[in-house]
């Protein structure tokens, strides 16, 4: 399966795959991927076939095909989220050890 060259390393990944011994397509298909929100810049998508053409063609059987899809992206940080092995990120560890609440 290609692999979209980015990211390397990913937090959220979805990989895909169809097959069929034929397939017909009567009318063209409308076909569209992404991500939506805000994705991160290194999010990546992209995928292979195997006897299909990007462009099908309406009334052509295709046999024998297969479709490989992969998703990949890096979770951006949210609002407020801290980093508990970061000794400077005190959102959540107080300075008092026998606190459980965050300190603000």
């Amino acid at each position: 399966m290609a692999r979209p060259r980015r990211p390397r390393r990913a937090d959220v990944e979805i990989e895909a795959a169809a097959t069929a011994e034929e397939v017909t397509f009567h009318d063209r298909p409308s076909v569209a991927s992404g991500f939506t929100g805000d994705p991160d810049p290194d999010s990546a998508h992209g995928g292979d076939r195997r006897n299909l053409p990007d462009r099908v063609e309406p009334h052509t059987t295709y046999y024998d095909i297969r479709v490989d899809y992969r998703i990949a992206g890096l979770v951006a940080d949210a609002v407020g989220t801290e980093d508990p092995e970061d000794p400077e990120d005190t959102e959540t560890r107080g300075d008092d050890p026998g606190k459980d609440a965050p300190t603000r």
